[in-house]
Protein backbone atom coordinates (compact mmCIF):
# COMPACT_ATOMS: atom_id res chain seq x y z
CA UNK A 1 0.00 0.00 0.00
CA UNK A 2 1.38 3.20 -0.65
CA UNK A 3 1.89 5.48 2.16
CA UNK A 4 -0.37 8.41 3.03
CA UNK A 5 1.21 11.46 2.08
CA UNK A 6 -0.33 14.72 2.95
CA UNK A 7 19.14 30.15 -5.68
CA UNK A 8 19.87 33.23 -6.44
CA UNK A 9 22.81 33.85 -8.53
CA UNK A 10 24.54 37.45 -8.68
CA UNK A 11 26.82 38.68 -11.39
CA UNK A 12 30.53 37.66 -11.39
CA UNK A 13 33.56 39.81 -12.01
CA UNK A 14 34.99 39.56 -15.06
CA UNK A 15 38.17 39.50 -12.93
CA UNK A 16 36.90 36.07 -11.31
CA UNK A 17 36.31 32.76 -12.13
CA UNK A 18 32.94 31.25 -11.74
CA UNK A 19 32.21 28.98 -8.53
CA UNK A 20 32.24 25.17 -8.82
CA UNK A 21 29.04 23.77 -9.19
CA UNK A 22 27.69 21.95 -6.26
CA UNK A 23 27.03 18.46 -7.72
CA UNK A 24 25.86 17.31 -4.53
CA UNK A 25 22.42 18.95 -4.52
CA UNK A 26 20.68 17.49 -7.80
CA UNK A 27 17.61 19.37 -9.20
CA UNK A 28 14.26 18.24 -8.41
CA UNK A 29 12.53 16.44 -10.92
CA UNK A 30 9.54 18.05 -12.98
CA UNK A 31 6.70 15.75 -14.27
CA UNK A 32 3.43 17.30 -16.13
CA UNK A 33 0.51 15.48 -14.66
CA UNK A 34 -3.24 15.34 -16.73
CA UNK A 35 -6.44 14.15 -16.11
CA UNK A 36 -8.90 13.90 -18.80
CA UNK A 37 -12.51 12.77 -18.42
CA UNK A 38 -12.00 9.31 -18.41
CA UNK A 39 -12.87 6.72 -16.26
CA UNK A 40 -10.42 6.12 -13.93
CA UNK A 41 -9.92 9.29 -11.61
CA UNK A 42 -8.31 7.99 -8.49
CA UNK A 43 -5.37 7.01 -10.93
CA UNK A 44 -4.61 10.35 -11.28
CA UNK A 45 -5.33 10.84 -7.56
CA UNK A 46 -2.84 8.39 -7.00
CA UNK A 47 -0.07 9.53 -8.83
CA UNK A 48 -0.05 12.82 -7.36
CA UNK A 49 0.46 11.49 -3.96
CA UNK A 50 3.19 9.09 -5.00
CA UNK A 51 5.45 11.72 -7.03
CA UNK A 52 4.21 13.90 -3.83
CA UNK A 53 5.64 11.79 -1.46
CA UNK A 54 8.63 11.02 -3.59
CA UNK A 55 9.95 14.70 -3.81
CA UNK A 56 9.02 15.55 -7.40
CA UNK A 57 7.69 18.89 -8.61
CA UNK A 58 4.43 18.17 -10.23
CA UNK A 59 2.43 20.16 -13.12
CA UNK A 60 -0.80 19.83 -12.91
CA UNK A 61 -3.64 20.27 -15.52
CA UNK A 62 -7.34 18.96 -15.26
CA UNK A 63 -9.57 18.97 -17.88
CA UNK A 64 -13.26 19.87 -18.01
CA UNK A 65 -14.32 16.20 -17.86
CA UNK A 66 -11.58 15.25 -15.83
CA UNK A 67 -12.94 17.50 -13.10
CA UNK A 68 -16.43 16.18 -13.39
CA UNK A 69 -15.53 12.35 -13.33
CA UNK A 70 -12.92 13.26 -10.30
CA UNK A 71 -16.50 14.76 -8.55
CA UNK A 72 -18.38 11.43 -9.83
CA UNK A 73 -15.88 8.75 -8.92
CA UNK A 74 -14.20 10.12 -5.48
CA UNK A 75 -14.56 12.05 -2.46
CA UNK A 76 -12.26 14.65 -4.01
CA UNK A 77 -13.09 17.86 -4.83
CA UNK A 78 -10.93 19.90 -7.67
CA UNK A 79 -9.70 22.26 -4.62
CA UNK A 80 -8.26 18.89 -2.66
CA UNK A 81 -6.99 17.68 -6.12
CA UNK A 82 -4.69 20.66 -7.20
CA UNK A 83 -3.38 21.04 -3.80
CA UNK A 84 -1.60 17.58 -3.88
CA UNK A 85 0.51 19.54 -6.98
CA UNK A 86 3.36 22.04 -6.65
CA UNK A 87 2.17 24.05 -9.77
CA UNK A 88 -1.56 24.00 -11.20
CA UNK A 89 -2.48 25.10 -15.08
CA UNK A 90 -5.90 25.81 -16.66
CA UNK A 91 -6.07 23.77 -19.85
CA UNK A 92 -7.07 26.78 -21.42
CA UNK A 93 -3.49 28.87 -20.76
CA UNK A 94 -1.73 28.53 -23.85
CA UNK A 95 1.00 30.36 -22.06
CA UNK A 96 2.20 28.36 -19.36
CA UNK A 97 5.55 27.78 -19.23
CA UNK A 98 5.34 23.93 -19.71
CA UNK A 99 3.78 24.71 -23.30
CA UNK A 100 6.93 25.90 -24.25
CA UNK A 101 10.03 23.06 -25.33
CA UNK A 102 12.18 25.93 -23.11
CA UNK A 103 10.55 24.50 -20.21
CA UNK A 104 13.15 22.13 -18.87
CA UNK A 105 10.74 19.01 -17.53
CA UNK A 106 11.32 15.53 -17.30
CA UNK A 107 7.94 14.02 -19.01
CA UNK A 108 4.07 14.27 -18.82
CA UNK A 109 1.69 11.45 -17.54
CA UNK A 110 -1.46 11.94 -18.79
CA UNK A 111 -3.59 9.53 -16.26
CA UNK A 112 -6.52 8.71 -17.41
CA UNK A 113 -6.35 9.64 -21.04
CA UNK A 114 -9.38 10.01 -22.94
CA UNK A 115 -9.62 8.69 -26.87
CA UNK A 116 -10.33 12.50 -27.67
CA UNK A 117 -7.06 13.53 -25.79
CA UNK A 118 -5.20 10.09 -27.38
CA UNK A 119 -6.59 11.44 -31.09
CA UNK A 120 -5.44 15.14 -30.30
CA UNK A 121 -2.20 14.09 -29.76
CA UNK A 122 -1.94 11.52 -32.75
CA UNK A 123 -2.90 14.63 -35.41
CA UNK A 124 -1.35 16.88 -33.84
CA UNK A 125 -3.77 19.13 -32.85
CA UNK A 126 -2.57 21.34 -29.90
CA UNK A 127 -6.52 22.98 -29.19
CA UNK A 128 -5.69 22.70 -25.35
CA UNK A 129 -2.69 22.90 -23.01
CA UNK A 130 -3.00 19.00 -22.46
CA UNK A 131 -2.62 18.15 -26.24
CA UNK A 132 0.18 21.32 -26.68
CA UNK A 133 1.97 19.70 -23.46
CA UNK A 134 1.99 16.52 -24.87
CA UNK A 135 2.89 17.83 -28.31
CA UNK A 136 5.93 20.01 -26.84
CA UNK A 137 7.12 17.18 -24.87
CA UNK A 138 7.40 14.79 -27.84
CA UNK A 139 9.45 17.27 -30.41
CA UNK A 140 11.94 17.46 -27.20
CA UNK A 141 11.94 13.91 -27.37
CA UNK A 142 10.90 13.54 -23.55
CA UNK A 143 8.87 10.61 -21.79
CA UNK A 144 4.97 10.55 -22.52
CA UNK A 145 2.87 8.27 -21.07
CA UNK A 146 -0.86 7.63 -21.95
CA UNK A 147 -2.38 5.68 -19.43
CA UNK A 148 -5.23 5.11 -22.30
CA UNK A 149 -8.90 3.78 -20.67
CA UNK A 150 -10.72 2.45 -23.46
CA UNK A 151 -12.46 -0.92 -23.92
CA UNK A 152 -13.05 -2.36 -26.78
CA UNK A 153 -10.75 -0.29 -29.03
CA UNK A 154 -12.24 0.11 -32.42
CA UNK A 155 -9.30 0.73 -35.27
CA UNK A 156 -9.42 4.60 -34.71
CA UNK A 157 -8.30 3.76 -31.14
CA UNK A 158 -5.90 1.52 -32.47
CA UNK A 159 -3.92 3.49 -34.89
CA UNK A 160 -4.06 6.40 -32.94
CA UNK A 161 -2.26 4.28 -30.38
CA UNK A 162 0.28 2.89 -33.12
CA UNK A 163 0.65 6.50 -34.08
CA UNK A 164 1.71 7.96 -30.98
CA UNK A 165 3.71 4.89 -30.08
CA UNK A 166 6.17 5.88 -32.93
CA UNK A 167 6.29 9.27 -31.84
CA UNK A 168 7.81 8.40 -29.12
CA UNK A 169 5.00 7.76 -26.57
CA UNK A 170 4.48 5.34 -24.02
CA UNK A 171 0.93 3.94 -23.93
CA UNK A 172 -0.23 2.35 -21.05
CA UNK A 173 -3.48 0.48 -20.55
CA UNK A 174 -3.76 -0.06 -16.52
CA UNK A 175 -3.92 -3.93 -16.78
CA UNK A 176 -4.48 -5.69 -13.54
CA UNK A 177 -1.48 -7.42 -11.77
CA UNK A 178 -3.81 -10.44 -10.58
CA UNK A 179 -0.81 -12.49 -10.12
CA UNK A 180 -0.42 -9.87 -6.83
CA UNK A 181 -3.74 -11.70 -5.05
CA UNK A 182 -4.90 -7.95 -4.77
CA UNK A 183 -7.30 -7.49 -1.31
CA UNK A 184 -9.02 -4.13 -3.23
CA UNK A 185 -9.02 -2.35 -6.17
CA UNK A 186 -6.88 0.11 -4.64
CA UNK A 187 -3.82 -2.27 -4.54
CA UNK A 188 -4.64 -2.79 -8.19
CA UNK A 189 -4.29 0.87 -8.69
CA UNK A 190 -1.04 1.29 -6.52
CA UNK A 191 0.25 -1.37 -8.84
CA UNK A 192 -0.36 0.15 -12.19
CA UNK A 193 0.84 3.58 -10.63
CA UNK A 194 3.84 2.04 -9.46
CA UNK A 195 4.84 0.79 -12.70
CA UNK A 196 3.85 3.61 -14.60
CA UNK A 197 6.40 5.92 -12.44
CA UNK A 198 9.09 2.93 -12.93
CA UNK A 199 8.97 3.95 -16.88
CA UNK A 200 10.89 7.38 -15.03
CA UNK A 201 12.91 5.40 -12.93
CA UNK A 202 11.12 6.01 -10.01
CA UNK A 203 10.78 3.59 -7.13
CA UNK A 204 7.21 3.95 -5.03
CA UNK A 205 8.29 1.18 -3.15
CA UNK A 206 4.74 0.44 -2.74
CA UNK A 207 3.58 -2.70 -4.59
CA UNK A 208 4.32 -6.14 -5.10
CA UNK A 209 6.71 -7.17 -8.09
CA UNK A 210 6.83 -10.38 -9.75
CA UNK A 211 8.97 -12.39 -7.61
CA UNK A 212 9.53 -15.37 -10.44
CA UNK A 213 8.25 -18.39 -8.30
CA UNK A 214 4.85 -19.59 -9.21
CA UNK A 215 2.49 -21.18 -6.05
CA UNK A 216 2.27 -25.11 -6.45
Amino acid sequence: MLPNFFNSTTPQSNQQSPEPMNTETKPRKRIVVAITGATGAIMGIKTLLALRHLNIETHLILSKWGEATLKHETDYKPSALKALAAHTHSIHDMAAPISSGSFKADGMIIVPCSMKTLASINSGVCDDLISRTADVMLKERRRVVLVARETPLSEIHLRNMLGVTRAGAVVFPPVPAFYIRPASVEELVEQSVGRILDLFDLDTGGFERWGGKLCT
